[in-house]
């Protein structure tokens, strides 16, 4: 199928054939958001040409401007064009399911041999982790930190971060963050852009966005006048879900801060299955399955899997449904850009203040967990070793290091 001369994409796929190819993209697409959006550049521009290379790059750019995991609202809108909502939940499923799935079959051998496991083992995994979110700090400062306020800002809500941790206090950061960016930013104006080709009525957007904001709102309130774990599970990954800016990393800090100080997960779990997640293909979001499924209460296995899971992506589907009928106005929005560039500043001090407490706290016990968490970044950064091949490396040095230490 072609694109059209007016840049209207008919949607004439029915939603199996659009699980069927993301299903592809979700057993091969290794190596984060950024390798993922040059899969789905290849797949879809180049080779299937659903879009224009003009219509995907606005549409990566509307993704990247709203909270969550970018390359799966990629998907998510592509699903939209070609086969409606159900075409939307096909690409999310075909994409998503795959990781998801191996991440609980980690979390429930865990809980069944963790026993079994070397503890070298799992604790390389740990500090694998370190390498992983050292690498996502430095690509996203080098993107989103380019000059001294920006830098300053990320200083600051790191230091807060650390000096009163917690997910409240991240969420005010974010909120204060987008001040000043609206304060102390005048971004340029952007180049002329062509409509993306995907239709979705006014109507249909603001009932999304309703949706959305009320239940960030009502979540909470709800919790108090109907006590249950499952709800407290649902509100805690349902505001994760929705205010990470910035990649898939930046969700670590807010997970850790809603699973581990209430005895949900341990801490050396939850670095465990966020080392296991950097080593399957499709979003990092799915270490919110492993999460589910390793839960000391219930709901936890496939139940707390599905629960946390479908919680910590109902924010893209309601975002990205709701965003698109308003995205031509926003885009060229000074204010909304200012905000942003604050928010971006914001979130990698967030995800440096995670990488100090709790992943590298918790992993670098010794001199030679810094020397494996250094041969980790270099082959990730220098080497260009695949992501999972760091991992099982790390887990398997880690495991030799600990009977030769």
């Amino acid at each position: 199928m072609s694109v059209e001369s007016s840049n209207k994409v008919v949607a004439s796929d029915s939603a199996w054939s659009v699980f069927l190819v993301f299903l592809r993209l979700g057993l091969t697409s290794f190596g984060g958001p950024i390798a993922h959006l040059g899969y789905f550049r290849e797949e879809f521009v180049a080779r299937r040409q659903w879009l224009s290379e003009r219509s995907f790059v606005d549409l990566v750019a509307l993704c990247q401007f709203l909270p969550g995991p970018a390359s799966s609202q990629v998907g998510l809108a592509l699903g939209l064009s070609r086969a409606g909502f159900s075409g939307a939940v096909a690409a999310w499923a075909g994409f998503t399911l795959p990781s998801a799935v191996i991440l609980v079959l980690f979390a429930q051998g865990m809980s069944t041999w963790g026993s079994a496991v070397p503890s070298g083992l799992l604790h390389g995994l740990k500090v694998v982790a370190v390498a992983v979110v050292a690498q996502a700090v430095w690509g996203m400062a080098r993107t989103l930190c380019t000059d001294v306020t920006r830098v300053t800002i990320a200083a600051f809500a790191a230091c807060a971060a650390l000096l009163w941790p917690g997910a409240g206090v991240q969420i005010g950061l974010i909120v204060c963050a987008a001040i000043l960016g609206l304060m102390l930013f005048k971004p340029a104006q952007g180049h002329a852009a062509e409509s993306l080709p995907i239709s979705v009525s006014r109507t249909v957007g603001v009932i999304s966005l309703v949706v959305f904001f009320s239940l960030i709102a009502g979540l909470p309130l709800l919790i108090q006048v109907v006590p249950s774990q499952t709800l407290a599970m649902v509100n805690d990954f349902y505001r994760a879900g929705s205010l990470v800016f910035g990649g898939g990393h930046v969700v670590l800090p807010l997970l850790q801060a809603a699973t581990v100080p209430n005895g949900w997960v341990t801490n050396d779990t939850f670095l465990a299955g966020y080392g296991v997640a950097q080593a399957v293909p499709g979003p990092l979001f799915t270490f919110a399955a492993f999460l589910g499924a390793s839960m000391n209460v219930q709901p936890s296995g496939w139940v707390g899997a599905t629960v946390c899971l479908i919680a910590i992506f109902a924010p893209s589907f309601l975002l990205v449904i709701g965003v698109l009928p308003f995205w031509e106005q926003l885009r060229h929005s000074f204010r909304t850009q200012a905000a942003l560039a604050g928010i971006n500043a914001g979130v990698v001090g967030l995800l440096l203040a995670a990488l100090y407490n709790p992943v590298w706290t918790s992993a670098i016990l010794k001199p030679q967990d810094f020397g494996l968490a250094l041969i980790a970044l270099v082959a990730l950064m220098f080497w260009k070793t695949p992501p999972w091949l760091v991992v099982l490396g790390s887990g398997a040095l880690g495991w030799l290091l600990s009977t030769v230490f």
